[in-house]
C-alpha cells in the first residue's frame, strides 16, 4: 500500500471525547433534512442550495481563519487533496442528495444514509485501514437494523419513477465512504479540520457555479431574510461544523467509528421533527433506538495501538 500523508490517527483521545464528539455532531446534522425540506419547498433548486452550502461554508469559516490568524495552504499537493475531497465529499453527493430530497420522503432517504457506515466497514477492513471483528461488525448490522425499523414499517417508494433518485442517494452514499477512506489515507495530519473545510468547500462552490449558470439554477438571498434564507444560512452552519466533527473523528478514532455518525444523524432527524413539529410515532421508533444504542456500543472506537500495524 502507498505511503500516505495520514494511515492512521493523529493523535490519541479519550473514548469520551470521541463519543461526545460523535453523538453532539450527529444530533445536530440530523437537523438539515428539516431545513433542506423548508429551502426546496420553498422553490429553492436542490442545485442552487448544493452551491451555497458550499459557498457560505467556506465563507464562514475563512472569516474565522483570519481571526484565528490561521492560513489556508495552497501548495499543489493540498489543492489536490481540497478537489479531491470536494468532489467525493461535497459538489457531487450533495448535488445528488438535495435532488433525492426534492423526490423521496426522508424517510426512504435515510436508508441511503445507512450504507455508509457498512461500505466504509467493509473497504476500510479490505484495505486494511481498520480491524475485522464480530463484534464490530454486529454493531454496524444493528445499526442497519435500527435504521430500518423507522423507515421499513411505514415508508416505501411513492412510485416506479422514484427509483432513479433512490440510486442518486445511494451513489452519493458511495461517494462519502470513497471519502472516508481518502480523507484516512491522504488526509494531512498538520492541518486542522476546520481549516481543510475551507478548501474543500472553495473548490466544491467553484466546481458548482459553472453548473448553476448553465442550468439557471441560483437560488437569490434576500434581506431580511426569509424561510428559504434562514434555512440555507442554518443548514450551512450545522453542516460545516459537523463536517468539521467527522473529519476529526477519522483522524482519532477510524473512518468505521466516524462513520457510525450517519445512524446517528437518521436517529436524530426522527427526533427533530418530535421536537419541532410534535411529531408522534410508533413504538418502531423507540426500538430502533434501543438497538441503536447497543450497536454503537459494540463498534468502540479504535486504540492507537491497534494502528500500530496498519501498512
Amino acid at each position: 500500500m502507498t505511503t500516505s500523508d495520514q494511515s492512521g490517527p493523529q493523535k490519541t483521545s479519550s473514548n469520551f471525547t470521541t463519543w461526545s464528539v460523535l453523538i453532539g455532531a450527529g444530533a445536530f446534522w440530523g437537523l438539515t433534512f428539516t431545513l433542506m425540506k423548508i429551502a426546496l419547498e420553498d422553490g429553492a433548486h436542490p442545485l442552487g442550495l448544493s452551491f451555497w452550502n458550499a459557498a457560505l461554508g467556506a465563507a464562514g469559516l475563512l472569516a474565522i481563519n483570519l481571526v484565528r490568524r490561521r492560513p489556508v495552504p495552497l501548495q499543489p499537493r493540498y489543492l489536490k487533496f481540497y478537489a479531491i475531497t470536494s468532489i467525493l465529499g461535497t459538489s457531487v453527493p450533495g448535488a445528488a442528495y438535495f435532488y433525492a430530497a426534492a423526490n423521496l420522503p426522508a424517510g426512504v432517504l435515510s436508508i441511503s444514509i445507512a450504507v455508509v457506515p457498512m461500505l466504509t466497514f467493509i473497504a476500510a477492513a479490505a484495505l486494511g485501514l481498520d480491524r475485522w471483528s464480530l463484534l464490530r461488525a454486529s454493531g454496524v448490522l444493528l445499526g442497519i437494523m435500527s435504521v430500518a425499523l423507522i423507515v421499513l414499517p411505514e415508508t416505501a417508494l411513492p412510485d416506479k419513477e422514484a427509483a432513479p433518485w433512490m440510486l442518486a442517494a445511494l451513489f452519493a452514499a458511495g461517494c462519502y465512504t470513497a471519502e472516508n477512506i481518502y480523507l484516512t489515507l491522504r488526509r494531512p495530519a498538520e492541518i486542522d479540520p476546520y481549516t481543510l473545510l475551507i478548501g474543500m468547500f472553495a473548490f466544491a462552490a467553484i466546481m458548482l457555479a459553472p453548473v448553476i449558470y448553465i442550468a439557471d439554477a441560483y437560488v437569490p438571498l434576500q434581506f431580511p431574510p426569509g424561510r428559504v434564507e434562514w434555512a440555507i444560512l442554518l443548514m450551512t452552519a450545522i453542516n460545516a461544523a459537523s463536517y468539521g466533527a467527522f473529519i476529526y473523528l477519522v483522524g482519532v478514532a477510524g473512518p468505521v467509528f466516524a462513520s457510525l455518525m450517519g445512524y446517528l444523524v437518521t436517529l436524530s432527524g426522527v427526533a427533530w421533527s418530535i421536537l419541532i413539529f410534535a411529531e408522534v410515532h410508533s413504538g418502531w421508533i423507540w426500538a430502533a433506538l434501543a438497538i441503536m444504542i447497543a450497536g454503537l456500543a459494540l463498534v468502540q472506537p479504535r486504540e492507537a495501538n491497534e494502528m500500530d500495524d496498519t501498512p
